[in-house]
């Protein structure tokens, strides 16, 4: 889209600047947010044409004590899980630049607030993965914990089960991801925050820096002293604090900002 800074070619000079922070540092630390994930097909939820911008109902769908106590919700959730099937979705440049990243043997942590598993689907390494907000390609039993992919849950629905119960116990299936409602694992926590802290560079790519505790890690990292870049096609939270600023499209400049990187 003509003058969308998401679809923008990265300015030559920031990009040099940004380049050369991440050239000096020996331990990086990446947090995606759902702008990563755009040119994948997956719209965001609370950009200008976000999920939940343009149809606020739709965060009950993700609501826990909603989705557990009424299956008129669950079976909306089902209905939009098929139609969306962003478990079918494949990795961009984009996730394929930060496996070039990890490559070189930089990065420490990758953490993730995006629930479409497409990290691991581009190849990132799941041991220097976090994905703080759970995985879509699962689906369990919210009652015996059971798991299955979710494609084969999906064929269930798409073969007329409206609410498809567990098949082993009964109990209700729900996405393997963290809904309202529901804590996150400290265990999680606690790995991007210590990661964070000790790290040079903190690379925040495709999110608006706004979405607590985990946005957090990001000012941590500067409050231990790392250098901050920003890759976002709009204004951030934390750009006032940010070493570079790219605002710019995330499936042009990541590729130029890991290229020449050993």
């Amino acid at each position: 889209m003509p003058g969308d800074p998401a679809y923008a070619e990265p300015d030559p000079a920031v990009l040099a600047a940004a380049r050369g922070v991440l050239a000096g540092a020996d331990r990086i630390v990446v947090l995606t947010g759902a702008g990563i994930s755009t040119d994948s097909g997956i719209p965001d939820f609370r950009g200008p044409q976000g999920v939940w911008t343009r149809d606020p109902e739709a965060e009950k769908l993700a609501t826990i004590d909603a989705y557990l106590q009424d299956p008129a919700i669950r079976r909306a959730a089902w209905r939009r899980r098929l139609e969306a099937g962003a478990w079918r979705r494949r990795p961009n440049v984009g996730h394929e630049s930060l496996v070039a990243l990890e490559a070189t043997g930089r990065l420490e942590l990758l953490i993730t607030q995006n629930v479409d598993g497409l990290h691991r689907a581009a190849g990132s390494d799941p041991d220097r993965l976090v994905e703080v907000h759970g995985n879509v390609r699962e689906v369990h039993c919210v009652r015996c914990r059971e798991r299955w992919p979710v494609a084969e849950v999906a064929a269930r629905v798409e073969a007329g089960e409206e609410d498809p119960p567990c098949e082993r116990c009964g109990g209700i299936l729900k996405p393997a991801v963290v809904f309202f409602g529901e804590g996150l694992d400290p265990t999680d926590l606690a790995r991007a925050f210590d990661a964070a802290e000790r790290c040079d560079v903190f690379l925040a790519v495709g999110t608006s820096l706004t979405v607590y505790p985990i946005a957090d890690t990001a000012l941590a990292a500067v409050r231990a002293g790392a250098h901050l870049v920003i890759v976002n096609g709009e204004p951030t939270a934390l750009d006032a604090v940010a070493a570079v600023v790219l605002r710019s499209s995330i499936s042009l400049t990541l590729p130029a900002l890991v290229a020449g990187l050993a």
